[in-house]
């Protein structure tokens, strides 16, 4: 496959970015995205250019960091992590942009690379449950009804890529923060925090500048593990819930 890119090239957060065009040859239908990316790169630095950076960790569709926008869609024309895209999901001759994840909160560290340590604040603000010190309980010990371990399971899926937010008119982490307290939230043992962690992950949400949900349901559209749209009208009870019986200050 021949291919023409269109890759936005970013030297750091503060410089200014724009598309550059790079031509690519001798591209197997059965490389993954990222792979095709490796075959540019290597020709790059031969010519001694600077290579694309781009995220990536496990290529196995786990860690989510291979964050990328492909023809204007997260992650590319299938519903699956960049790296689990495969080139022939493309058509030889094809021109492909690549631009990195758009987001305030997620600012461009270089090329296509975004810095997503707000979902990490997130997290840290209420993404937690209380643990006793001393040996590990039972495994058994706290009885766990098999609704709400399925959807605990369910929301335990979402790999914290980013897709949604990039997927979003408004820049919004809703269906990023709904999963994270979802998941805690249905089990017992997340409920001591069950009212403060929605109302700190949602408060932090809206700190970092993520934009606001507007049930659009393109986050949903876009979510590679499928985490439903739902799960944002879970939350939102959540909060209505919590609102009542925590005083804010």
């Amino acid at each position: 496959m021949r291919l023409t890119l269109r890759i936005w090239r970013q030297h750091d957060t503060d410089a200014p970015g724009g598309m550059a065009t790079y031509d690519v040859d001798g591209i197997s239908p059965d490389m993954s995205f990222l792979e095709m990316l490796d075959t540019l790169n290597e020709r790059l630095t031969v010519e001694g250019e600077d290579p694309v950076a781009f995220d990536h960790d496990c290529r196995e569709g786990i860690c989510g960091a291979c964050s990328l926008v492909i023809n204007g869609e997260a992650h590319g024309p299938e519903r699956t992590t960049s790296c689990q895209l495969h080139m022939r999901s493309f058509r030889d001759g094809d021109t492909i942009d690549v631009e990195p994840w758009r987001a305030a909160a997620f600012p461009v560290v270089r090329d296509l690379v975004v810095d997503r340590a707000a979902f990490d604040r997130i997290i840290q603000s209420g993404g937690y449950v209380s643990v006793p010190t001393g040996s590990a309980p039972e495994a058994h010990a706290t009885p766990v009804p098999k609704a709400a371990a399925d959807s605990a399971f369910e929301h335990a899926e979402c790999i914290g890529c980013g897709a949604c937010v990039a997927a979003c008119p408004n820049g919004s982490a809703m269906l990023f923060t709904s999963a994270k307290v979802n998941h805690l939230n249905v089990l017992p043992q997340g409920a001591p925090e069950r009212e403060t962690r929605v109302l700190d992950m949602v408060a932090q949400m809206d700190a970092e500048g993520f934009g606001g949900c507007t049930l659009t349901g393109e986050c949903a559209t876009a979510c590679p593990k499928g985490i439903p749209l739902t799960s944002i009208t879970a939350m939102n009870k959540e909060w209505l819930r919590a609102t009542r019986k925590v005083p804010r200050s």
